[in-house]
């Protein structure tokens, strides 16, 4: 009787065996992403395709920015105007570094009395503008634009994440929809950090929800170099780190990891910053002499919301047409916070929504700006986008596709060109 020897294939067959066995899933693992996350990048991208568009166009058919200087609002294109104001000063930044210092204004007694100074300005997304240069090539200009973009669309994920676990798919949708559209939109696709705050802040939102301690406090570290703001976002996931210690759902070294972490990019930058100019409260003196911003109880935010109901546009930083939109803002603020609260959302995205809205508003600054200031408040976007999902397809199609387009004025244009954004 013969017997049949089994012997193993050659290492070569075996791997060839192996191999696409491992492409295929990489392949099936690839469409379920497109699958899942292509309509979230197709809605927001072809509606801040559109806005972007109109911007563009009354830009250049208004052609006031032939007129100011380049770096206030002005240039020899219409796109240079997306780099100018704080553009600029990131743009200074990725090239020349930073020198902190507190220089008086020789004779100034005024509002200003101390010369701009780009410590002012965090620097994560200047340091990812030089990265992106010296990586690709492109000019600080184009590595710029081009985290803002990447950086938008991958807000617009994290968004779409975040509501998605609280309504759904389709309100997910309409979500990053929103974030196309809303008011102060026009800096997602400049020279500006706020669509890589938003997209820290809604990343670091989603894994606190679910539970991924470690990642929600690196994201909220790397947040707290982008802006200040990110001071609720570290009160957001301290908030919910006790609670979970408090219901003891995962241990303790993960949550208090995550709290100690998450602090020592803001506070991190802040203190080197005082260190440099020698004074302790130095980085507090630079924005109040230099901009005339500084924490004072919500007096200026009061003054404004009390002036333009009665037509009066006699106090501090006042550009009309701005600043009614807002004063739109602020006041749907607090109406979209209660009707979130009544979703009863996770901790994280109340603290984080109420506290950021109210340094927004306790702050003096220009109030015309709130709303940028206020464009990272996505959780605000949820309880709208429950209610857009009950649209029908060709209805939400209109809304959102009207509000795109009329946010190349209100969202761009008025903020670039008739405010100081």
């Amino acid at each position: 009787m013969s017997t049949v020897e089994l012997r193993r294939p050659p290492s070569g067959l075996d791997d060839a065996h192996e191999v696409p066995g491992g492409s295929r899933e990489f392949r099936r693992r690839l469409r379920g992403a497109a699958v899942r996350y292509g309509p979230v990048l197709l809605t927001y991208g072809v509606l801040k395709l559109a806005g972007f568009a109109v911007f563009m166009y009354l830009l250049d058919s208004a052609g006031d920015f032939r007129k100011k200087n380049p770096r206030f609002g002005g240039g020899e294109h219409a796109w240079d105007v997306l780099a100018s104001w704080d553009g600029w000063w990131y743009q200074q930044i990725a090239q020349h570094g930073y020198d902190p210092a507190l220089k008086p204004v020789p004779g100034a007694t005024g509002l200003i009395t101390l010369e701009g100074n780009s410590a002012a300005f965090f620097p994560l997304y200047p340091t990812l503008m030089r990265l992106v240069s010296e990586g690709t090539g492109l000019g600080l200009y184009g590595a710029g634009m081009t985290v803002s973009v990447v950086a938008s669309f991958v807000a617009a994920l994290g968004i779409y994440a975040v509501t998605h676990r609280l309504c759904g798919h389709r309100a997910g949708l309409a979500a990053a929809g929103l974030w196309a559209v809303w008011p102060g939109s026009g800096t997602q696709w400049s020279g500006y950090s706020e669509s890589l705050y938003t997209a820290l802040a809604a990343w670091a939102c989603h894994a606190v929800m679910s539970r991924r301690w470690l990642t929600a406090g690196l994201l909220t570290c790397a947040a707290g170099l982008c802006r200040p703001t990110a001071a609720a976002l570290v009160a957001a996931l301290a908030v919910a780190a006790l609670l979970s210690l408090r219901r003891r759902e995962d241990g303790v070294r993960r949550p208090l990891g995550a709290v100690a972490i998450a602090p020592l990019g803001l506070f991190g930058y802040l203190a080197w910053v005082n260190y440099r100019m020698g004074d302790i409260n130095g980085y507090s003196k630079l924005q109040d002499g230099a901009w005339a911003h500084k924490f004072d109880w919500g007096a200026h935010s009061f003054n404004v919301l009390t002036s333009i109901p009665v037509g009066h546009f006699d106090y501090l930083f006042a550009t009309p047409f701005l600043d009614v939109i807002g004063v739109c803002v602020v006041l749907t603020a607090p109406v979209l916070t209660v009707l979130l609260l009544r979703l009863r959302p996770p901790a994280v995205l109340v603290v984080y929504t109420v506290l950021s809205y109210l340094m927004v508003m306790a702050t003096q600054q220009i109030f015309g700006n709130v709303s940028r200031y206020l464009l990272p408040l996505f959780p605000l976007f949820v309880p709208l986008a429950l209610a857009l999902r009950r649209l029908r397809w060709p209805s939400l199609v209109a809304v959102l596709g009207t509000a795109a387009l009329a946010s190349g004025s209100y969202g761009g244009y008025v903020l670039f060109e008739l405010g100081v954004p």
